[in-house]
């Protein structure tokens, strides 16, 4: 779940569901307020007519008749008794008095009482969740009758409690909300197809430059992306091509000049000299041969095809055994591994002749590494001097070596480790070298499994 919501696609699931739920919980804000606006309007009416009613229906009884239609008319909200004359009037009236004189007409008089904190007490209904003294909305209005009989009114403020939630709202919103929940996923997921596809192609042009074009569909937008990065797969595949294929033209053009110079050289007479040219040109031969196996390590057109890492291993291992180097290999991975098998062949060759050419003896172990499941470690140590950590970085740029190893006993191009980082790349891994705390240089190559 964590790793959802760090991912792009979380992010804008989130970002979506909560700004569809903000709006609306602000669109139903505003409809409430509305219909709360409407209502107490109509309330307002309301009671102005019925105190208007109740008004004439008392004026037009006798005066001793109207107690008793007092004690039978009682209203919900609307409540009518004798006044007496000594109340304080407000200095202007409120706007339910300018009202209820306006609809009475002449011969009546309607003043505003300043009321009391026990005048405008809730029924008993609402004194569970109403505080003492609470009075809003509360009007008490003195009215002279045509005969002089002066009544009090008093209009309570209407039952404000919240109404309990009923089980079919409750399961309403939630069916709601999660409606807006699977939209927002839908087009978070929508949104961030096309972004995945083409970094899972970008992922893939790394492992093969021969990879198949992005496949163009979607938005505008979308396609172009997709049309700009097959155009620049397509550049970098012909710029590797002919790149290879001009180291290819140079490796082929120089070998018959070198074979001829080689025989050449067998006619010189001096044994010593001849013997120093014929390093050199040794040398020579190696670093063309080399720096084609550089350029095809960048661009191998072997297909790729998953393999048992352990039997690879053992392969290799055996095979310099068998050449009188001094490897040993320890641990079992158990996984496959999606590969070149000669490619990365090669890449373990190059790592286990350069623990032997300058350790002494290479120690090869495998295991999955137990925080992440899904990469496979090869390590493979030597009992050598190590490397100065300042020169960890630079041993994998192309003809870099180390300055203790310019001989003739150690040779070398200075592209082995430069080869063998491009293969591991192409793969998915990645090679580092690191001094051993118990001596020897080790190097790490990191794989995924397939």
């Amino acid at each position: 779940m964590k790793n959802f919501f760090n991912s792009m696609t979380g992010r804008v699931f989130l970002i979506l569901l909560c700004g569809m739920l903000a709006t609306i919980a602000l669109t139903f804000w505003l409809s409430d307020s509305e219909r709360q606006r409407t209502i107490g309007q109509f309330r307002e009416a309301h009671q102005v007519e019925r105190a208007e009613q109740l008004t004439l229906a008392l004026d037009a009884l006798p005066a001793a008749s109207r107690q008793a239609f007092l004690e039978t008319a009682k209203r919900i909200g609307l409540r009518v008794e004798s006044a007496q004359s000594g109340a304080r009037e407000r200095a202007a009236p409120s706007a339910f008095a300018k009202a209820l004189g306006t609809h009475l007409g002449q011969g009546f008089r309607v003043a505003s009482i300043e009321p009391g904190a026990a005048d405008c007490q809730p029924p008993h209904r609402e004194r569970s969740i109403a505080p003492p003294g609470w009075n809003p909305g509360c009007e008490i209005a003195r009215i002279t009758l045509r005969d002089g009989t002066l009544l009090r009114m008093t209009i309570l403020p209407p039952h404000n409690g919240m109404p309990p939630l009923h089980r079919d709202f409750l399961l309403y919103l939630a069916l709601f909300v999660c409606s807006i929940g699977v939209l927002a996923y839908l087009v978070a997921r929508m949104t961030m197809r096309p972004l995945k596809q083409l970094a899972q192609a970008a992922f893939d042009l790394g492992l093969d430059l021969n990879h198949p074009p992005l496949a163009l569909a979607g938005s505008s937008e979308i396609r172009q992306a997709g049309s700009a990065f097959n155009a620049m797969q397509g550049r970098i595949r012909d710029h590797i091509q002919q790149r290879t294929q001009m180291l290819a033209a140079i490796t082929h053009d120089l070998q018959t000049p070198l074979t001829r110079l080689r025989l050449r050289l067998e006619k010189v007479a001096d044994i010593e000299l001849r013997s120093k040219l014929v390093d050199d040109l040794s040398a020579m031969q190696d670093m063309v041969r080399e720096g084609l196996e550089l350029a095809r390590s960048m661009a191998s057109a072997e297909p790729m095809q998953r393999l048992d890492l352990d039997s690879l291993l053992d392969s290799v291992c055996s095979d310099a055994l068998d050449a009188g180097q001094p490897v040993t290999l320890s641990g079992h991975a158990g996984k496959s591994v999606l590969a070149r098998p000669n490619t990365l062949r090669r890449c373990l060759i190059n790592l286990i002749d350069n623990a032997v050419k300058y350790g002494q003896s290479a120690a090869v172990s495998v295991a999955v590494e137990a925080g992440d499941a899904g990469t496979i470690a090869i390590r493979i140590r030597d009992h050598g001097p190590g490397i100065a950590p300042d020169q960890l970085a630079r041993v994998f740029e192309p003809f870099y070596r180390i300055e203790t190893s310019r001989s003739r006993q150690s040779g070398g191009t200075g592209l082995g480790l430069t080869i063998a980082r491009n293969i591991a790349e192409q793969h998915g891994g990645s090679l580092t070298l690191r001094n051993h705390p118990d001596g020897g240089l080790e190097a790490l190559l990191t794989l995924p499994q397939g």
